[in-house]
């Protein structure tokens, strides 16, 4: 990939995609387009948006013919979290399929070089070993709160394999662990785990500061999901206070002040979270991931992933050694996980909050443990320079500046 390629990154205004834009601009490429569906695009020099709808066929054809992308990041996806992955379940698997096969065939018929396919590591199986090798896809049962997205991301997987082996494609994957940065979605409704805390904490600290002024702000900024952001009356506090319940943040009166010193103040605030939070998850920073997906862009082919690529039945194998990976994809990840409890004990910390802790444990956990073996893009010549709490405050501080393509 050259620095005058000709370079699409689908779905730029999303996390991935929107970190791959960054990072792509930053190493000084100079020919990208971009596409986005409904969010109103940023103005970026040296970047045209495009507004195409991936999930309609003719939509994504007249995308590629029109510009003729030498070089394809497919970030373009329905995403959420358990809530949203449980809810919306037709959509979620309707959407990225539709997405999938649109973009992996356009590419191929109107002869890109090269597509690099942006998965997920819910691909695996609920119980599989730890952490998880490529090749333990497929060999267990998926989670079940996470099926329908499961299925279209291990879909795309296959495609890009599939093709690969019938027409000589250049097509690969990256499954990335569990994401976090700047541009997140804080929709509470729809968020992951991460955005979601370092929400939850955020707002629970405004109230026990009796800060509604800057709850009022954060409300205005960032929608909270399940119908309550048109029920939210700023002149009537009650309603505010309803919506935060809703959430899972409270003012429990029967907890009283010791002291005025913040150090040592007991609050009164209390934030309820969803789950266990007994259950393990890695996370890597966007900006690592888009790095790492510039990478494989830059270095690594779908001959480099598979000794059975036509190409090294026909040529014979390249002089990088062989992975033996047949479905033609990667893990991405730090190789290191935390409990989701130890999670929330950071992010109090770093957002301030004082008050206490409670878990739902109604509410599903989903897979107890999802870490990633990340042995293979290492081999490659990849690793991650983000460590975990260093990430949230980046993150948490461009959350509360409210930009979404500022670290």
């Amino acid at each position: 990939m050259e620095k005058e390629s000709k370079i699409s990154v689908l779905g730029a205004t999303g996390l991935v995609g929107g970190a791959i834009l960054r990072n792509l601009i930053d190493k000084g490429y100079k020919d990208i387009i971009a596409t986005y569906n409904k969010t109103t695009p940023p103005q970026l020099k040296g970047v045209k948006f495009v507004q195409v709808n991936l999930t309609r066929q003719n939509d994504t054809e007249e995308f590629f013919n029109a510009f003729k992308p030498e070089y394809v990041f497919l970030a373009a996806a329905r995403v959420g979290g358990i809530l949203a992955n449980n809810t919306y379940k037709a959509q979620f698997i309707y959407e990225n399929m539709a997405i999938a096969l649109n973009v992996i065939d356009a590419a191929f018929r109107y002869r890109a070089k090269k597509l690099l396919n942006l998965g997920s590591s819910c691909i695996y199986p609920k119980f599989a070993p730890q952490p998880m090798k490529e090749e333990h896809l497929l060999t267990g049962l998926l989670e079940p709160t996470n099926e329908p997205y499961a299925i279209a991301k291990i879909s795309a997987i296959k495609l890009c394999r599939y093709y690969n082996e019938q027409y000589g494609t250049n097509f690969i994957s990256s499954m990335p662990t569990n994401l976090y940065g700047p541009g997140d979605n804080f929709n509470l409704e729809t968020s992951h785990v991460l955005p979601a805390l370092i929400r939850k904490f955020h707002l629970a600290r405004l109230l026990e500061l009796k800060d509604m002024e800057g709850i009022k702000k954060d409300l205005q900024i960032y929608p909270i999901g399940f119908g309550l952001d048109n029920k939210i009356d700023f002149n009537k506090p009650d309603t505010v206070l309803e919506a935060l319940s809703t959430v899972g943040i409270t003012i429990n009166d029967n907890v009283k002040s010791r002291t005025p010193n913040l150090e040592h103040r007991t609050s009164n605030v209390e934030l309820k979270i969803w789950g266990t939070g007994e259950v393990f998850r890695e996370f890597l920073y966007v900006d690592d991931l888009a790095q790492a997906c510039i990478y494989l862009m830059e270095n690594v082919d779908a001959w480099d992933l598979s000794p059975s690529h036509p190409y090294n039945l026909e040529h014979g194998t390249k002089k990088r050694e062989q992975l033996n990976l047949p479905d033609y994809f990667v893990n991405i990840g730090t190789g290191e996980d935390i409990k989701i409890k130890e999670l929330a004990t950071l992010i109090k910390g770093i957002v301030g909050f004082q008050g206490n802790v409670l878990y739902d444990t109604s509410k599903p956990d989903g897979t107890p443990k999802k870490l990633l073996d990340v042995s293979k893009i290492k081999k490659l010549g990849w690793q991650p320079k983000i460590a975990l709490k260093e990430g949230i405050k980046k993150v948490y501080k461009s959350y509360v500046r409210g930009s979404m393509f500022q670290a």
